[in-house]
């Protein structure tokens, strides 16, 4: 298959204050296009050609990095536009999701502080990351274009702490952005449905 670059499942300007229109149009016109001209490019000639999106991300790991930097970057923020509404995040979570927080990870408001510190807690470019293994819910961290597929888990939740996600409206206040990402930006439904696929 080839990559495309999807249109937002919204307006540019709806996200702000949280996300301006132009961290949007700079993120997925110029980012996320880079990764799909440039991951279209080298997936040609390659055995990869033909499969899916994901199984071109977990076997390109480690093995052809240029390519898997922009698959799996192109596989990240597909679901990251999608992980983001217009007045998202709150504590009104579908209820199947809530228990699973609650069981696996102590609650919706340690959640949200463990999963900030993930962010802030990546040195460097890369994402936080919620996540099915095993049936659990996880929170873990990786550089640059990896994600928790590469690691025999379901990312359900990703977070873009590249700094071009956030140093147009945040500076280098990388708390501030992940603070308005969990409190204002998630889309707690998709999120469930994500869990939903993972089998949970």
């Amino acid at each position: 298959m080839t990559f495309t670059l999807p249109e937002l499942p919204y307006a540019y300007d709806a996200l702000a204050p949280h996300m301006s229109k132009e961290t949007l149009e700079f993120h997925h016109d110029k980012h996320h296009q880079a990764y799909v001209t440039n991951g279209n490019n080298l997936l040609k000639g390659t055995e990869f050609e033909g499969k899916s999106l994901e199984e071109i991300v977990k076997g390109s790991f480690g093995k052809n990095a240029p390519l898997f930097n922009n698959a799996g970057q192109h596989y990240n923020h597909l679901h990251f536009w999608n992980w983001m509404k217009p007045n998202g995040g709150g504590d009104k979570l579908p209820g199947r999701l809530e228990k699973k927080i609650t069981e696996d990870l102590g609650g919706l408001e340690k959640f949200k502080t463990d999963f900030a510190a993930a962010g802030v807690g990546q040195f460097g470019s890369g994402w936080a990351w919620l996540s099915v293994k095993n049936g659990k819910l996880e929170i873990s961290k990786t550089a640059n274009g990896e994600s928790p597929l590469v690691h025999g888990a379901t990312p359900i939740l990703g977070v873009d702490v590249w700094e071009h996600s956030y140093y147009i409206d945040y500076r280098n206040r990388r708390p501030d952005y992940l603070k308005a990402f969990v409190d204002h930006l998630v889309n707690w439904e998709y999120v469930d449905e994500q869990l939903g696929k993972a089998g949970v």
